[in-house]
């Protein structure tokens, strides 16, 4: 397989900013004029004139149109599209044209399919037919990216590098004899002996102990479970094999045109599990993402929030691109609701308040024909005598009016940690339950501090926690020992953490830390849980004590749990075969800090209360608790200016105080900020 590298002499610091040639903030979608007549495409600069449109995405999926048969490359209605964008002031992403191989490629070369652990073959016929290590794939690839290079690199039109699209979004992991061939290579790099990989493996269980790297498949369908540790390094690697593709083409780009930055939109949120996007980041320029709420989840602006956060935390606390969510429904969920009134626009103001310089939509016109047909989009198959179209130029007055908060920062002093490599490891086959899932605690402790209205950073177990006063650390069941010892190190210095069940359990290898459970976390914590006692579909029992409120129950999970001299027991269970046992327990710390653990997956009354608890302990609750439903985050200048961002998702009006200038609206707000229910406000304070 072939790999790029950077181009001798590369200088990150002379890649222009992505937004250089954009006033204020960007605002746009994915355009595809290839599924268009002339006219149509003429009226659309036209109408992005009228949206305020000014960036778009283009040929995210025109391979087969620039090369219908291989080596016959049509250029001119690309060149046409560029020429016109640039003329009607709107900047271009422009896609490498790599996430859909052409038919003629996967007939030519069935051997680059994709396939599934059972040994189903992905074939041609919807998108994303490839395997991102086969060497004749990437060759394939590299040289179509290095053609849109060759062409477009000094267009007037150009942004930034799209490359490829939602990489591993359909087929994350790969397990084709070239994934396995690169999955041995991988591991070699990764272990150097074949003694250590045994021994990290733990294969002296059910003989499974490899005598040569040949033998090493990945894990395939097996009659029953699969090594863990063999599955946990296929993720790792399946990541690792997707962003190396990524970072093939972008070379590929750079060494053609090192002034334009690269990107590809990630997927991050709590239904994206097969990358770890937190490894991702140092390549990417500018870290870009796609979102789209659940319709069916009654809290999706929460979701939202989290995602937002979660993205911001993977760019460092950086703006970043919301690359693509939807005016309306989409087309792939079971029931496809449409937004509600006002929902689009708290919805992309969501996103801007945590941290977005830019709102961008798939697609800018709905498709009449294909799989995503149904799928909404900036101008809808009713034309502009629409409320999605007449919401959309809303939005593009709103966006415009916003475009000083432009390269600001959202400051937090609570921080959540969040870990791939702990969601893949807790959700393996053969634990104690199988109704575990990662994200129930990351999102329900997320939601009660969102509710609380404490603004949080989403951030990896070894990033720099020096700057929050409360850590909330959920479900970390895989931990490292550098990672365990950076949380330790946030209680000792004087910051509250909260630790919640099945966290510190393995180490990196997924080997149980033994001794007793919390296992990494048992010196800070101060506890030793002897046994989990899972409970039944259904079971609960009830948790009284400390801040908890009277009818507190848990399902799920409990745990037998000691505790040490110096730790206090905050709340027990009372009733149920632990009766009397904690269920809730505090430490202080020499450095002034504390370290809370909740071994019982508390009902949402109950972890909301804790949440208060520990907030008002680290000196991170608001003054004020905002209005249900009302969302408030401040992004900050580096000048001192700030600006508050009001999102009220509930139907009756809501009051905050504020002083300043709204910029919605442009009323002068004198110590109390009216929101009307379903409406946003943003006050530039001071």
């Amino acid at each position: 397989m072939r790999r790029r590298t950077a181009p001798e002499g590369f200088d990150p610091a002379a890649v222009r900013p992505w937004n250089a040639r954009i006033d204020g903030l960007g605002y746009g979608g994915d355009y595809n004029p290839e599924q268009w007549p002339d006219e149509v495409q003429v009226e659309d600069v036209r109408l992005m004139d009228e949206a305020g449109v000014n960036l778009v995405s283009v040929a995210i999926f025109s391979w087969a149109t620039i090369e219908p048969v291989e080596g016959e490359l049509d250029w001119a209605w690309l060149d046409r599209t560029m020429d016109r964008l640039h003329d009607g002031g709107v900047r271009v992403a422009l896609a490498t044209a790599t996430a859909s191989p052409p038919p003629w490629l996967t007939r030519r070369h069935p051997e680059i399919l994709p396939r599934l652990a059972d040994g189903t073959v992905l074939h041609q016929g919807g998108r994303q037919a490839y395997a991102p290590t086969h060497p004749v794939y990437r060759d394939y690839a590299l040289t179509m990216a290095a053609r849109m290079a060759e062409r477009y690199g000094d267009h007037p039109a150009l942004a930034l590098w799209h490359v490829d699209n939602e990489i591993g979004c359909h087929v994350p992991r790969d397990y084709s004899d070239a994934a396995a061939a690169a999955f041995r290579e991988w591991l070699r790099a990764r272990y150097g002996t074949l003694e250590a990989l045994n021994e990290a493996w733990g294969t002296a269980f059910w003989s499974q102990r490899y005598g040569s790297f040949d033998d090493v498949l990945p894990p395939l369908a097996a009659p029953t479970y699969a090594n863990p540790t063999q599955q946990l390094d296929f993720d790792r690697f399946s990541s690792d094999a997707l962003r190396d593709y990524y970072r093939d083409l972008r070379d590929t780009l750079r060494e053609i045109t090192p002034h334009v930055p690269t990107t590809t939109n990630l997927m991050a949120s709590t239904g994206t599990k097969g990358m770890d996007y937190f490894s991702w980041a140092a390549d990417l320029d500018v870290v870009a993402n796609d979102h789209y709420t659940i319709a069916a989840d009654d809290e999706r602006h929460v979701e939202l929030a989290f995602s937002a956060d979660l993205t911001r935390g993977i760019a460092g606390g950086d703006p970043w691109i919301l690359m693509e969510h939807s005016t309306s429904a989409v087309n792939w969920q079971p029931r496809n609701r449409p937004k509600a009134p006002g929902e689009m626009l708290r919805n992309s103001l969501s996103h801007v308040a945590r941290g977005a310089d830019s709102v961008m939509f798939f697609q800018w016109r709905q498709s009449a024909a294909g799989a995503e047909k149904f799928h909404s989009a900036m101008v809808p198959h009713g034309g502009t005598d629409t409320d999605v179209w007449r919401d959309v130029v809303t939005l593009g007055r709103a966006l415009r009016a916003l475009g000083e908060v432009r390269g600001s920062r959202v400051r937090s002093r609570a921080a959540l940690v969040f870990d791939y490599e702990a969601w893949w490891a807790s959700e393996l086959d053969s634990h104690p339950t199988q109704a575990f899932r990662y994200t129930d605690q990351v999102r329900a402790w997320y939601g009660a501090l969102w509710k609380l209205g404490v603004t949080v950073d989403v951030v990896h177990p070894g990033g720099d926690l020096a700057g929050y006063d409360l850590v909330v650390v959920p479900t970390l069941y895989l931990v490292t020992d550098a990672d365990a010892a950076n949380l330790a190190a946030a209680a000792d210095r004087g910051a509250t953490v909260l630790v919640t069940y099945f966290s510190g359990i393995v180490d990196e290898r997924d080997h149980v830390r033994l001794g007793g459970y919390p296992g990494a976390f048992r010196d800070m914590l101060g506890v030793r849980t002897e046994e989990f006692a899972t409970l039944q579909e259904g079971e609960t029992v009830r948790v009284v004590g400390g801040p908890l409120p009277e009818g507190a129950v848990a399902d799920l999970w409990t745990e037998k749990t000691h505790v040490a001299e110096g730790t206090d027991v905050v709340a027990v269970y009372d009733d149920g075969v632990l009766a009397g046992w904690p269920a809730v327990t505090r430490r202080g710390t020499d450095g002034g800090g504390a370290a809370w653990y909740t071994g019982a997956r508390l009902d949402e009354a109950a972890t909301t209360a804790l949440a208060r608890a520990v907030a008002t302990e680290a000196g991170v609750l608001p003054e004020d608790e905002p209005a249900v439903g009302l969302e408030l985050v401040r992004r900050h200048a580096d000048d001192g200016r700030s600006w508050l961002f009001a999102i009220n998702h509930g139907p009756a009006e809501a009051a905050v105080r504020a002083t300043g200038a709204e910029l919605l609206t442009g009323e002068d707000v004198d110590g109390t900020l009216t929101v009307p229910g379903g409406a946003v406000r943003v006050v530039r304070e001071g």
